[in-house]
């Protein structure tokens, strides 16, 4: 690719008018090869949706908790909802200027190059580079918005791919998360800036959302400063001791070696243990059931509770919520519904909702059992008995 000969079109993704100027730009110019913004599987879901083609909408939240990705599912569906409520605001599907760069690629016979990254690495990336904290308020001040009506200002997208409006949105996203920041917008920008240098074709338009634009013109005028595409993709082990799972570990640790010392002291156990295990299960239904789990589902979280907390890599929830999961049909159409929730109320028909808040519920209760109850009721008492208190 020369760089003189490339174009980029900095769009907003939910805009008619982006749209428009996408088209125009490719018939005018007729490039070699049209660039979009698109992965693999977001493009062919584009095209099965044009060419009204039906897909298995059936979801395996099986999967996704034996996986442990609850939080990257949670993560994909709150910016699809992001996305999507702004289109239904200004009656445009998200992702238009996409769909224009593809039909207008095709009607000059141009190449199609897909240059994002797998939107799944990339919010697998950002997640673990946010904090608890960041999480928290991210999660919360969304959860919030879906139900604020208060803000009735029309949108102006256009106004979003304004140079110095669209410095402003950036910076606020790095205040709110810089590790966040540095995963969705830096690290794809020099994403997408490598995937455009390695197109071998001259004469190149490159479709992005406009907030990339700036740091791929950087990255492009420099291409030394571009990190290499497989340190984009994969995942560095962090270095350093973990010690929230080395703390995680130790809880349940320790209340086996209670158990030992009071055993090798010759102090009975026996009711101790029972203690033990009835507070669990209890917590573990309760927790479940109270979530508003089915019973079957309440049944299982509570039977396995004590085993979850004892083993600090199982977690009661996966259990609960695999055992919903196989009680409730869950289908991408309860993500669409999820989209068009208005209330809180409305969420209490949704699976998926249901499903994750199982999940939840249960593990709450399990982590109250272990933090609070267990210790003040079981393993005090038997401690300062082995110790002589």
């Amino acid at each position: 690719m020369k760089r003189e000969c490339l174009t980029i079109i900095g769009t907003a993704h939910v805009s008619q008018e982006s749209a428009d100027e996408v088209k125009n730009a490719i018939y005018e110019q007729e490039p070699e090869v049209v660039a979009i913004e698109l992965d693999k599987g977001r493009f062919q879901r584009l095209m099965n949706d044009l060419a009204g083609i039906e897909e298995d909408d059936t979801i395996s939240v099986t999967n996704i908790i034996k996986e442990n990705k609850v939080g990257l599912f949670v993560a994909s569906t709150v910016l699809s909802y992001i996305q999507s409520k702004i289109g239904e605001d200004l009656d445009i599907k998200p992702g238009s200027e996409m769909i224009a760069a593809i039909e207008a690629a095709k009607d000059i016979d141009a190449k199609i190059a897909l240059i994002d990254r797998d939107i799944n690495i990339t919010l697998e990336r950002a997640l673990n580079n946010m904090t608890f904290m960041e999480k928290t308020k991210f999660l919360s001040s969304t959860v919030f918005s879906f139900f604020d009506g208060s803000n009735e200002e029309e949108i102006d997208v256009e106004e979003l791919k304004n140079p110095d409006t669209l410095d402003e949105v950036m910076e606020y996203f790095k205040d709110i998360s810089p590790g966040a920041y540095e995963v969705l917008v830096k690290e794809r920008d020099a994403y997408l800036a490598g995937s455009i240098l390695n197109i071998p074709e001259d004469h190149v338009i490159a479709v992005v959302g406009a907030g990339h634009k700036k740091g791929i013109e950087k990255y492009l005028d420099n291409p030394s400063t571009i990190p290499s595409m497989y340190s984009l993709v994969n995942e560095e082990k962090k270095k350093g001791i973990p010690w929230l799972k080395i703390i995680l570990a130790l809880i349940p640790i320790s209340f086996v070696v209670i158990f030992f010392l009071a055993f090798l002291n010759g102090i009975s156990i026996q009711w101790n243990i029972l203690d033990f295990i009835i507070i669990s299960i209890i917590m573990g239904f309760l927790g479940s059931i109270l979530s508003g789990s089915k019973i079957q589902s309440a049944i299982v979280g509570g039977i396995v509770s004590p085993l979850t907390i004892i083993h600090p890599l199982l977690a009661a929830g996966w259990f609960s919520g695999l055992t919903e999961a196989k009680l409730r049909k869950v289908r991408k159409r309860d993500i669409d519904n999820i989209l068009k929730v208005e209330k809180l109320g409305d969420l209490w028909g949704n699976n998926i909702f249901r499903i994750l808040l199982v999940v939840i519920g249960t593990n709450l209760g399990v982590s109250i059992a272990t933090l609070i109850i267990l210790p003040s009721q079981v393993f005090i008492p038997l401690f300062l008995k082995i110790f002589g208190g």
